[in-house]
C-alpha cells in the first residue's frame, strides 16, 4: 500500500511539473505578448489547478500514513535535516504552493480583461513554480 502511494505520489509528480512548467510559460508569453486570453488558456490554468490539487491530496494521504512522528519526537525529526525535509519543509512548502495557484486562479477569473488575466496567473503560477523547483526532492528522484 505505501509503495504505491509512493509510487502514484511520484509519478504524479512530473504530470504535475509539465503542466505547472506549460502553464507559467503560457502565461508568460501570451502576458508580454499582448495576446488575448481564450478558452485554450483557461483550461491550461484549470488543468494545472486540478493536478496540483490531486498531488495535495495524494501527499497529504502519504504524510499521514508515513508516520513521522510515530516512532520520533518532533525534536528528534527537527534535528534530523533528511527526516525533517521529507517531514515538515516539503508539504509545507508544497502546499504553498498549492494554496499560490488556487489563490491567482480565483484572481484570474475576476479579471475582464486579457493582460490582467494573464499578469496573476504568471506572478502566482511562477512563484508556485519556483517553490516547487525548490523542494523537489530531486535525491530521490533520480535513485
Amino acid at each position: 500500500m505505501m509503495e504505491t502511494l509512493q509510487f502514484l505520489h511520484s509519478g504524479w509528480a512530473y504530470l504535475v511539473l509539465l503542466v505547472l512548467i506549460l502553464a507559467t510559460l503560457n502565461a508568460l508569453v501570451k502576458f508580454f505578448g499582448d495576446k488575448e486570453f481564450d478558452a485554450k488558456d483557461f483550461r491550461i490554468s484549470l488543468f494545472t489547478l486540478i493536478t496540483m490539487h490531486i498531488q495535495l491530496l495524494l501527499g497529504l494521504i502519504l504524510w499521514f500514513t508515513k508516520g513521522y512522528f510515530d516512532e520520533m519526537t518532533v525534536g528528534e525529526v527537527m534535528k534530523s535535516e533528511a527526516v525533517r525535509k521529507l517531514a515538515i519543509e516539503h508539504p509545507v512548502t508544497m502546499l504553498i504552493a498549492v494554496a499560490l495557484v488556487t489563490i491567482g486562479y480565483s484572481k484570474h477569473k475576476k479579471k475582464l480583461v486579457s493582460k490582467p488575466k494573464f499578469k496573476v496567473v504568471a506572478i502566482f503560477y511562477t512563484i508556485a513554480l519556483a517553490l516547487v523547483l525548490y523542494m523537489i526532492p530531486w535525491n530521490l528522484w533520480f535513485n
